[in-house]
């Protein structure tokens, strides 16, 4: 490596007034030094100082450009080399050799460009304060060949993850390109046509995921963008049907998107596509036009929209599906149809099929979503329904025993769902449910949790009204009586939150009465 150091040397001497023939000598030396060890290399060079000499090598003019070029590209596949090539100011020059007409400076430019940005969040920020999206969209709108499309493709992606660029990137104009690029190739069945396809539709639903770009693109759902998007889901292409699904999803991050979009009959559009994937469908497009769904039922003018149009139907056909990622989807959309919706949830809760898969999933230890979102379903059919129905069919699935495990999860938002649920399952069928609620233990557990000082207040308000209404059992009430529920409500009397104080007061009240 004697050599190396002669050539770091020599680079920093005579960088500014040496013949290009020396240069290029020293620049041999790295790119092979980089080629045996790239990582050590690449520490020598940045300990060397060399690379604030880079900056002023990259010249359009200078027949060293490609190789320095190539250089920065070696050293940034290294992590740690990154941010000190944003600090070394190599981004500005490498922007402006993308106007170079040389096809190997281009390529070795766009290279150094997007393993600089691959992953690095400073770095990204740098080249918002550039001009790299103009440059890159003008770059792209010239190419014709595949490789050199790619290569600004693969500079692109990691570009616009980083919210600024992606803006800039839609103001550059690259929308346009992109539907340009999914128009010429969506019929073809070569190999790189098929990869471009993927490439500008994925580089598409990637530029919504910004707030503000995707604001721009939807027009007010009157954006030839939008429109274009909504006509790729009835296309026979999966990787087209799979990308619509996905921008529909992004589309409807807010409010008036989803309205305008279920008053626009998008939701016919997504189950017309969800049929076509229910026999041995495709995952991925299953699992995107659900997301897509369940983002549509947030507003709550559109669920009974979407509920009358038929959508519950359609996602029961999934029910079946072993696969987490589409389950998780489909438990949260019928989820958010039901919110507040009784008829809904009554008829979905007397629904013994779906009971009896909520029950299994229960069980999914290895899949944690799934199971979240499994409890928090058959919490919400008896929270929006009240149905005496509803209840009886989950005691005789076997539910009621994965409420109560519920109530002690790690998130309050979910102890207090199961809590409530379990309050008017006390209330309205504590007979049918008596013993499931005896043999899962739930006297002891709000005993704990009554006792435990990190209980959020809500938590304990519920419990205490719980306590209250399982005393109407003979044989909850024995187990009660045994646990001195008295001494511990007793003391939340004085608790800082009023309305646990004043529910306090009242249990004990009714626990003295009983006793």
């Amino acid at each position: 490596m004697d050599n190396l150091s002669d050539a770091l040397k020599k680079l920093k001497i005579t960088a500014t007034d040496s013949t290009a023939d020396s240069l290029e000598g020293c620049l041999d030396c790295l790119l092979q030094a980089l080629a045996q060890n790239n990582m050590e290399t690449s520490e020598k060079i940045q300990k060397s100082g060399v690379l604030q000499v880079f900056a002023s090598l990259l010249m359009p003019q200078s027949s060293c450009t490609a190789k320095v070029a190539n250089i920065i590209a070696e050293v940034a596949r290294n992590e740690f080399m990154r941010n000190p090539c944003v600090d070394a100011g190599l981004i500005p020059p490498l922007v402006q050799m993308l106007n170079c007409k040389d096809q190997e400076v281009l390529l070795q430019t766009g290279r150094a460009l997007g393993n600089i940005c691959y992953d690095s969040q400073s770095s990204k920020e740098q080249f918002a304060y550039t001009n790299i999206a103009e440059e890159l969209v003008k770059l792209f709108k010239k190419q014709v060949e595949h490789d050199k499309k790619e290569m600004i493709f693969e500079v692109l992606a990691p570009l616009a993850e980083n919210d600024v660029i992606k803006l800039q990137l839609v103001e550059a104009g690259l929308v346009e390109c992109l539907l340009e690029v999914v128009q010429k190739t969506v019929d073809s069945d070569k190999e790189d046509d098929v990869a471009e396809l993927k490439t500008a539709s994925d580089l598409m639903v990637l530029l919504l995921l910004g707030d503000e770009s995707m604001q721009k693109l939807f027009e007010g759902g009157r954006g030839s963008v939008f429109q274009r998007v909504l006509s790729w889901i009835p296309s026979n292409s999966h990787q087209l049907q799979l990308a619509g699904a996905l921008a529909i999803a992004n589309f409807a991050r807010n409010d008036g998107n989803c309205i305008h979009m279920v008053d626009n009959g998008i939701v016919q559009k997504l189950m017309d596509l969800l049929d076509r994937h229910v026999e041995d469908g495709n995952v991925t497009v299953q699992h995107a036009a659900l997301s897509a769904l369940r983002n549509l039922a947030i507003p709550v003018v559109n669920k009974a929209k979407m509920l009358s149009a038929g959508v519950a139907e359609a996602v029961l056909k999934f029910l079946r599906s072993e696969m987490p990622p589409v389950q998780f989807k489909l438990l949260g959309t019928l989820r958010m149809l039901i919110d507040a919706q009784a008829e809904a949830a009554e008829q979905l809760g007397k629904n013994a099929k779906l009971v009896e898969r909520l029950v299994e999933w229960c069980e999914a230890k290895d899949h944690a979503g799934v199971m979240g979102e499994s409890n928090r379903l058959l919490s919400a059919l008896i929270r929006h329904s009240k149905s005496k129905d509803v209840i009886r069919t989950i005691v005789q699935s076997g539910g009621i025993k994965h409420l109560v495990t519920m109530a002690t999860s790690e998130h309050v938002i979910m102890q207090n769902e199961a809590l409530v649920a379990l309050a008017l399952i006390a209330a309205l069928e504590l007979v049918t449910a008596e013993k499931d609620l005896e043999n899962a233990q739930l006297v002891q557990i709000l005993h704990r949790l009554l006792s435990d000082d990190r209980s959020a207040p809500e938590i304990k308000y519920n419990s205490m009204v719980l306590v209250c209404a399982l005393i109407g059992s003979e044989s909850l009430q024995k187990e009660v009586q045994n646990m001195a529920f008295l001494e511990v409500v007793s003391k939340l009397r004085s608790h800082e939150n009023k309305t646990v104080a004043q529910q306090a007061s009242l249990t004990e009240q009714r626990l003295a009465v009983e006793s």
